[in-house]
């Protein structure tokens, strides 16, 4: 029986919900143990780097080992993406975040600059490539794991819902930041309280780790392992050359997805204390509100595609991405007052994020769905992400607007190309209903 995606939408089982709440979780855990790097980012400047060097330096090349963590998300995400389509999509879901913990606990024990000089940032930047890689095979295996689990009508709901869980990683690592920098000095924060978020990264792997053990094989992997559709050849070699028309809008939408994360999550956090003034505590505040209200958007968008459809989703939401950055930054540049009521706004506009992954899903079969994913995904992120920061923080001080002139030029990318390419990509199978062959 195949699954048709115009009749009465399947209900969502327990086991359904169970699948995706330990996907989410674990998810959640991952990106908090990547992201947590972001929000000490002026800290970590200050103790891997020599203390006589200008400060803005010093923050641009701490950005620079992060963002180093998304160039090698590529290579992490296709050599993981192989074993996926070859071997299985649990078994890889679950190696990616032991590959993220164990960096993570490193870093929270490693010594810094005055300790092992220049040997601190050598480290450092080893430890993030690690991490890259991990992230960098998790994201799709998570997407390709929850919409192959997820029945007919309910895909892009559950899809939303992964992002939102995964979007907590963010939350987590906000709340946790905001923690320290209420409990701690900003001496003791240097001494030895920042190594403590690190070291917590590493216990939030070994949960990961142990939640994932309870996940079930995709019945679509099942199903093609039994036909032995599983065993062709290399997976990104079938990609390259008989979906070469998926890679362009699957690029141009994953850059316009990291657009709204490098902008709402990294960015902004980091300008309100350099550029705005705001302390660390009110800043964390007001960035784990925003997160919230991003893993509502990001369930509203996977709600909205379930009705609408993909395209038009990802079209919406990507007119209300630069809308939403510029009440925030409005806010943030005249002084206002209602600035948590700007950040809710922004964080529900950032949506997109939310919607992109169902067009993903979209656009490749199920034999090579995890590999054409994170070819272009992860290509495209790492380019972007690594580039996209370093440019906004180098031409802030040309403009404190600049966050919201680059969110209207991405949301046209995102338009324009939802506009094009919804009407004009083939269509390929669609994932089987759970539990239907």
């Amino acid at each position: 029986m195949t699954a048709n995606t115009d009749s009465r939408p399947t209900p969502f089982s327990r086991s359904d919900y169970k699948t995706l709440g330990l996907a989410a979780l674990g998810g959640a855990l991952e990106i908090y143990d990547f992201i947590i790097f972001v929000f000490f980012a002026l800290t970590l400047s200050q103790l891997f780097f020599p203390p006589e060097m200008p400060e803005w330096l010093r923050l641009l090349q701490s950005f620079g080992i992060f963002v180093t963590g998304y160039l090698a998300r590529p290579l992490g995400g296709i050599l993981m993406a192989h074993f996926a389509d070859r071997l299985g999509r649990k078994k890889v879901f679950s190696l990616s975040i032991l590959m993220m913990a164990l960096p993570c606990l490193l870093i929270g024990i490693m010594p810094t600059y005055a300790q092992i000089g220049y040997f601190a940032p050598l480290l450092l930047l080893v430890l993030r490539v690690l991490q890259g890689a991990a992230v960098g095979g998790e994201v799709p295996s998570a997407w390709v794991f929850v919409a192959e689990h997820a029945p007919a009508g309910h895909r892009g709901y559950a899809l939303g819902f992964l992002q939102a869980g995964l979007t907590f990683g963010y939350l987590i690592g906000a709340l946790t930041a905001t923690f320290l920098a209420q409990a701690f000095t900003p001496t003791e924060i240097l001494d030895y309280a920042w190594r403590y978020p690190f070291l917590l990264g590493g216990v939030f792997g070994v949960i990961g780790v142990w939640l994932r053990r309870w996940l079930s094989e995709t019945p679509v992997f099942m199903a093609m392992q039994a036909k032995r559709e599983a065993a062709v050849e290399l997976p990104l070699r079938t990609v390259l050359r008989e979906h070469r028309l998926a890679i362009l809008p699957a690029m141009l939408l994953t850059c316009v997805l990291t657009s709204a994360v490098v902008v709402f999550v990294v960015i902004t956090p980091t300008m309100m204390q350099k550029t705005f003034g705001m302390t660390a505590s009110h800043t964390f505040a007001l960035s784990a509100l925003g997160i919230v209200f991003l893993n509502i958007g990001c369930v509203l968008a996977g709600l909205l595609v379930d009705r609408i459809g993909a395209w038009r989703t990802v079209m919406l939401y990507s007119l209300l991405l630069p809308l939403g950055i510029g009440v925030l930054y409005t806010c943030l540049i005249t002084g206002g007052q209602w600035i948590g009521l700007a950040y809710a706004i922004a964080g529900l506009s950032c949506g997109v994020v939310g919607a992109v992954p169902s067009v993903m899903i979209s656009l490749f079969p199920a034999r090579i769905r995890v590999s054409g994913i994170s070819f272009t995904y992860n290509i495209a992120y790492a380019a972007w992400a690594s580039v996209t920061p370093l440019l906004l923080i180098g031409l802030m001080p040309w403009s404190p607007w600049i966050c919201v002139i680059f969110s209207a030029v991405m949301g046209a990318v995102g338009v324009s190309s939802a506009a094009y390419f919804g009407t004009r990509m083939p269509r390929v199978e669609h994932c089987p209903a759970a539990g239907t062959a």
